[in-house]
């Protein structure tokens, strides 16, 4: 959340019972599944994040702080009532109203993601509520045309003081600080995030989070990166946990979301309205938890005139007392990363790999270090992703201090490539894991149909040749398959008469390459011509994974053995 929004959180005795009042209204009107403690606080049912959900782990923001204002407690769009005088009001109305390039970029992602993961169920409200949450919609709308915020929007530096400590990853080029990260721009991202999941979502061929047609594109990804369906509550709230590990916050954003669920409108962008009350309880510019005081200590009795300061016990002079070093966080004592029993990766094109990358960080002395963040970078010529589609995945390390990366998912491309594992915020050795993609293969090859093929010299066969593939079972789609006509079972030579295909310019073939079967894992091979020869004759076809079928062939003349009827004309005379 930005910490240049130059708000102050209200305080006092009655801001805080109007607030306690609200939540406590709130959880009657707004969003299913949502209640009140005992202390006004919401709690949402079925959204406890489960433990390494909520350990230091790897999340949009860094964990950056967030605007805590609630939605109004009227509907968006509720009827029209008179009011005292008789004229009619329509309440609620001003925080929903959303900056109309704003809600442009977030109906265009959604739109985006539909087409490109539909099964993730991302509903442009959920943008809509994150970004009110993160940054009150790109500050009540101040962006450009194009959508990018007329002056940046950032966050607090990430220097452990009062919030996470993620050292700096981008040498400043998005946050403008070398020293430390800051989450950035409208959907605050912070820069080792965005280096993975920005996008371009308005085409002009450059990925800006201070853009908000690219924030919330990257937004939408980031939220569909782990196989979520949104439309399932379960996996909603953890989507949201994963882009700020804190149930307050998903509490907000879910009452924001069933808020915008119920109407909205759009507004002349710049005049939204930005909440005023963030999690880190103040509003200036870079701001934190307030210091605290030293203890108090009682001050000593000056030295009588011509003494010397009485020595410490044990001799030696008094110093000054040096302040304490701030403790060690579980970044700073990983001495490097082991791996923790990661098996062979090696998967077919287009297939999961069956097994997952496990790193452990470890000290010095070998001991496990938990609540570290690794970055798993894939790296190489590759099309294979993580799960989600993603080529970068930060994960938390356990109790155990193991991090297991998202499972990986082979692209179309083989061969070998390299997943790297690193630790966020600290410069050590990465830990290489080779991974290996092999071509798609089918190790059963059978007719689907089971027709003799037969033609007559110098004709064309009737039936077209159908074959399916398997893999274990299951069908093998997209399979490289090879189909020649050769000389006999015994002799894979190709043939030089017989049976033969056409190639575009009609000219005679007897060998086929470059076919795959289908998603069915079927495939029709073209028609087939015979010369003058006749005789039976072979088609193999054969696959990559070393599967073959032997199809028989024969060319013979047209049976003129059987004697014609007799005419009526020759009956008659008999």
């Amino acid at each position: 959340m930005a910490a240049q929004f130059g708000r102050r959180m209200a305080k006092g005795a009655a801001t805080a019972a109007v607030a306690a009042l609200a939540v406590a209204a709130l959880s009657a009107s707004q969003a299913p599944g949502v209640t009140v403690d005992g202390h006004g606080r919401q709690t949402a049912s079925d959204a406890t994040p489960s433990p390494d959900a909520t350990a230091e782990a790897g999340s949009a923001t860094g964990d950056s702080p967030y605007y805590t204002d609630l939605p109004p407690l009227n509907s968006p769009n509720p009827s029209p009532s008179p009011s005292a005088s008789g004229t009619p009001v329509v309440q609620g109305s001003g925080e929903a109203g959303i900056p109309a390039t704003v809600l442009d970029a977030y109906k265009k992602a959604e739109t985006a993601m539909r087409e490109a993961k539909p099964g993730c169920n991302l509903p442009w409200q959920l943008l809509a509520a994150i970004g009110k949450v993160e940054s009150g919609q790109a500050r009540g709308g101040r962006v450009s045309a194009d959508g990018t915020t007329l002056s940046p929007i950032l966050g607090p530096q990430l220097d452990g003081n009062g919030f996470a400590l993620i050292k700096d990853t981008d040498g400043g080029k998005y946050d403008g600080n070398s020293s430390y990260d800051q989450a950035v721009g409208p959907m605050q991202f912070i820069p080792s995030t965005w280096a993975w999941a920005g996008r371009d979502g308005n085409g002009d061929g450059k990925k800006d989070p201070n853009n908000v047609y690219d924030a919330a594109l990257a937004a939408a990804h980031y939220l569909c990166r782990g196989d979520w369906d949104l439309s399932d509550q379960t996996d909603l709230n953890s989507a949201i946990l994963s882009y700020n590990h804190s149930q307050d916050y998903l509490n907000t954003v879910l009452s924001w979301l069933e808020y915008y669920r119920k109407g909205t409108h759009s507004i002349p962008d710049g005049t939204g309205t930005v909440p005023a009350h963030r999690s880190d309880t103040g509003g200036g510019k870079n701001s934190k938890p307030s210091t605290p005081k030293p203890p108090t200590t009682k001050p000593s009795k000056p030295a009588k005139p011509g003494t010397s300061p009485s020595p410490k016990p044990g001799g030696g002079s008094p110093s000054p007392s040096t302040p304490p070093s701030p403790p060690a966080t579980p970044t700073d004592t990983v001495d490097h990363l082991a791996d923790a029993g990661t098996a062979q990766l090696t998967a077919m094109a287009g297939d999961e790999f069956t097994k997952k990358i496990s790193t452990k960080a470890v000290t010095k002395a070998g001991k496990a270090v938990a609540k570290v963040r690794v970055r798993f970078t894939i790296v190489g010529d590759t099309d294979a992703t993580f799960a989600g589609g993603e080529s970068v995945a930060t994960v938390a390390t356990n109790s155990s201090g193991v991090a297991v990366a998202p499972a990986l998912r082979a692209g179309e491309k083989t061969g070998d490539f390299t997943v790297r594992a690193t630790v966020v915020g600290r410069t050590v050795a990465g830990l290489d894991y080779k991974a290996t993609v092999t071509e798609r293969a089918a190790d059963t090859l059978t007719r689907t149909g089971d027709t003799a093929l037969t033609c007559t010299p110098g004709g064309e066969f009737a039936d077209q040749v159908t074959v399916k593939a398997t893999y274990k079972g299951a069908v093998a789609d997209k399979v490289a398959v090879t189909a020649t006509l050769i000389k006999s079972k015994d002799d894979a030579t190709e043939n030089d008469k017989g049976p033969y295909f056409k190639d575009a310019d009609g000219k005679t073939v007897r060998t086929l390459t470059g076919l795959a079967t289908d998603a069915d894992g079927k495939l029709q091979l073209p028609k087939m011509y015979a010369d003058d020869t006749t005789g039976t004759f072979v088609l193999r076809i054969t696959t990559a994974g070393g599967a073959t079928l032997d199809v028989q062939l024969t060319v013979a003349a047209a049976d003129t053995s059987a004697s014609p009827s007799p005419s009526p004309s020759a009956s008659a005379s008999s």
